[in-house]
């Protein structure tokens, strides 16, 4: 069975490779303020951040472990992970959020503090404080070499486990759709028994669940469900991004409500097919470009298509794109979506999604392999 938390080693791991690198690239230290960078290096695992009210700080330095300065709030709930420096302050205080604390801790390191600041980054604190901090520093802030998204684009063994059995419990939610979907039930109380059988099946919670219906399929894959009543006829698609222990699945299924038109039978094999073709080229040391390639080269799409799959771990979507740009090197330990979609008629597409990890010799599925399109009603 899947055990939940990480041993201490991981994260002695974690950070070792982090201050490998920041010594090649000079630094004294990572700030991390967002949830992903924070757990990533503690363990420290909790809704709360659905609050924006406090901000957040980790300081990993070039040696020793890591210091959080946090609120107040967090202090107990921190003590539960590796980290025994932990400062804190009574927050909310928007007079001073912690920033004198944080800069404190900053100011006793010799040298410049690294920030992630590449792609699909950003710091959860207002600009003000961005300013206060700055100001307050005997070294710049500068950007990461991105150390942060370089080190969790890889993930342990560990890793690996949480996101399979994430996408163990979506598989079981999937195989029950035909309990709740059938002709006259509408999309949008679909959408809420689903949430239900994941949460029924072991998700810890849903944050992402998205899909849609229609004779020849869906505008797009992001929408939220109408209160439109399923009909016979109709091509459903199911889209979730489910939680276990702080890890994310991210695939989806489709299903024929009732009979399916034929073209629509004919696209959804030849959606398995390009995943298949995109399954094949996912070795260690392709491009994310060249999967790209190999599954647009049999669902045809181009580069106006976007990207036909991501990385997967923490976030439900971090990292590499599979677009016709993206030259990222697949490496032994990368998790990836392949999302090949396909337009069918008036303005409609089907999309089909898998979870994957790169492995040597041949990239290893993690979503249970869809072989078809499944009938309900």
């Amino acid at each position: 069975m899947t055990a939940r938390g990480f041993d201490r080693a991981e994260y002695v791991a974690r950070v070792a490779r982090a201050q490998d690198l920041m010594a090649q690239a000079g630094l004294a230290a990572l700030l991390l303020t967002t949830e992903p960078e924070i757990r990533y290096f503690t363990g420290f695992l909790t809704r709360f951040w659905e609050s924006p009210s406090r901000p957040w700080f980790v300081v990993v330095p070039a040696s020793g472990d890591p210091v959080a300065v946090i609120p107040s709030i967090g202090a107990a709930l921190m003590a539960q992970t590796w980290i025994t420096d932990i400062r804190s302050w009574p927050a909310p205080r928007p007079e001073d959020e912690g920033i004198t604390l944080l800069a404190d801790t900053l100011n006793a390191l010799d040298g410049p503090v690294g920030v992630p600041s590449g792609p699909e980054t950003h710091m959860r604190l207002g600009m003000a404080d961005i300013e206060r901090l700055r100001a307050a520093l005997r070294h710049p802030l500068r950007a990461d070499a991105g150390i942060t998204a370089y080190l969790r684009a890889v993930k342990s063994e560990a890793e690996i486990a949480k996101i399979a059995h994430a996408c163990q419990i979506a598989a079981r939610a999937f195989a029950r759709v035909p309990e709740i979907a059938a002709p006259g039930v509408p999309l949008s109380r679909v959408f809420r028994d689903f949430q239900r059988l994941l949460l029924d099946e072991g998700a810890d919670w849903v944050p992402y669940l998205a899909g849609g219906a229609g004779p020849q399929g869906y505008a797009d894959v992001i929408s939220p469900a109408s209160d439109a009543p399923l009909r016979a006829g109709d091509v459903m698609m199911l889209d979730t991004g489910a939680v276990w222990d702080g890890y994310f699945c991210d695939f989806d299924r489709n299903f024929a409500v009732g009979a399916p038109a034929a073209n629509i039978a004919a696209t959804h094999d030849r959606l398995l097919e390009s995943t298949q073709a995109g399954l094949e080229a996912a070795q260690p040391g392709a491009r994310a470009c060249d999967v790209h390639a190999a599954m647009a080269a049999v669902c045809g799409a181009g580069e106006g298509a976007g990207r036909l799959g991501h990385g997967l771990g923490m976030q439900l979507t971090e990292g590499l794109s599979l677009s016709a740009v993206d030259r990222t090197e697949l490496r032994p330990g990368m998790v990836i979506t392949l999302e090949p979609g396909v337009d069918t008629a008036d303005g409609c597409i089907l999309v089909h999604e898998e979870n994957i990890v790169i492995r040597e010799g041949g990239a290893q599925v993690l979503s249970p392999w869809a072989t078809g399109l499944t009938r309900i009603g």
